[in-house]
């Protein structure tokens, strides 16, 4: 099976520090890939570089075999590369409804007149959207949610509308920035239950999360970083004994989860 997503020695700097150097991996239909190290590893600054924000100074972002180093955002949405971010980028004063509906923009096609006086595409357009819109709440179990307004949501269920939201892009690749940051228990294992069901349908997920119980229940693959470095890769077994990423980061945490 193919790679969906392949890294290749990404690195880059900010004023002389080096904040990421030379990390790479890849991401198969249906894997799970968490990133994870303390604080000030380099994780987030990873995730901008493969979503477009950041332009790496060395090394490649390979798409479904394809070249997209430095693309725009909205343009590797465009070709399947989706993400969500540490901090909600929720519209609270709008429904739950038109938060999801409000992915589905990027993706549409059709004219500004055609929206302006209301043609039939343009009706069919918004139909197909709210459509598909209640289908993705359904998902993630906030359809009866979907005239509420997303402020009243609890932070869990506002984490689970945001993942919705990325998958009305229809994504091939969904990075997840934290999903769980500020969840309880339940929530979290709702949320991910909601990942390990998004892989199974076939997507590419590349995680950040720092909820080791979380990281070596659900994924395929783990990559630790430190220090902007790579320093260790494998499965979640292999990745919680190694002794140089309990040293850096893990302590016997992700060994005792490995073993639950």
């Amino acid at each position: 099976m193919s790679d969906l997503l392949r890294v290749e020695n990404l690195g880059i700097s900010f004023g002389g520090l080096r904040a990421v150097n030379q990390v790479g991996f890849s991401v198969k239909p249906g894997e799970i890939l968490s990133v994870i190290g303390p604080n000030g590893a380099g994780k987030t600054t990873l995730f901008n570089m493969i979503s477009g924000i950041y332009m790496p100074g060395d090394g490649r972002v390979v798409l479904n075999g394809d070249d997209v180093t430095g693309m725009r955002p909205d343009l590797l949405a465009r070709r399947g590369l989706s993400r969500t971010f540490q901090n909600l980028q929720i519209f609270q004063n709008m429904t739950v409804l038109d938060n999801a509906i409000a992915g589905y923009h990027l993706t549409e096609s059709g004219s500004l007149l055609a929206d302006l006086f209301r043609l039939p595409g343009a009706r069919a357009r918004v139909r197909a959207a709210r459509e598909g819109a209640m289908a993705l709440l359904a998902r993630v179990g906030l359809d009866r949610a979907a005239e509420t307004e997303a402020g009243s949501l609890s932070y869990g269920k506002l984490k689970r509308l945001e993942i919705a939201r990325a998958l009305a892009l229809d994504p091939k690749v969904l990075l997840l920035d934290e999903p769980a940051a500020g969840c309880n228990a339940v929530e979290t294992e709702e949320i991910d239950q909601m990942i390990a069901e998004v892989a199974r349908s076939g997507v590419a997920i590349l995680l950040v999360e720092h909820d080791m119980k979380m990281v070596m229940r659900i994924s395929s693959h783990i990559v630790v970083l430190d220090h902007g470095e790579k320093i260790a890769e494998g499965d979640p077994a292999t990745v919680s004994r190694d002794p140089q990423v309990i040293s850096a980061y893990l302590g016997t945490e992700a060994a005792e989860a490995a073993d639950a």
